[in-house]
């Protein structure tokens, strides 16, 4: 279950520095818009990037989400990557994100094909 601040900040337009790791062990980390359920924490990004090849091959990510009206105040999530979302769902999940971010529909091409990283949470700090 998600501490409902982190809910709270990842449903707002905050943005997130999503961590993966690399096959050689460096971390990789990209800012992302982020989205959550009750359960898990939601990155959408496509199929052939580096971040969806390492966490199929090490599921080990962090999540830091950074409150746009203050950035001191922030919720870093360590967690696994336990479920990869597909297809229809994807598509219409980073449709909504571009929405909350941007208040237009989602419009690069998409190269490959669009999927939800479920992250369920180990560990989680708040300031």
């Amino acid at each position: 279950m998600l501490d409902p601040k982190v809910v709270a900040l990842a449903h707002g337009p905050n943005f997130a520095a999503f961590t993966t790791l690399l096959a050689d062990g460096r971390p990789q980390t990209h800012v992302m818009w982020v989205d959550a359920d009750d359960e898990h924490l939601l990155i959408n990004t496509e199929l052939h990037r580096q971040k969806a090849r390492n966490v199929q091959r090490d599921p080990r990510v962090t999540v830091a989400i950074i409150d746009a009206a203050n950035p001191y105040d922030f919720a870093e999530v360590r967690g696994t990557v336990v479920e990869i979302v597909r297809g229809p769902v994807a598509r219409a999940h980073i449709d909504a994100l571009a929405l909350k971010y941007t208040g237009k529909p989602y419009a690069p091409t998409i190269q490959s094909e669009r999927v939800v990283l479920k992250i369920a949470p180990d560990r989680t700090v708040l300031r």
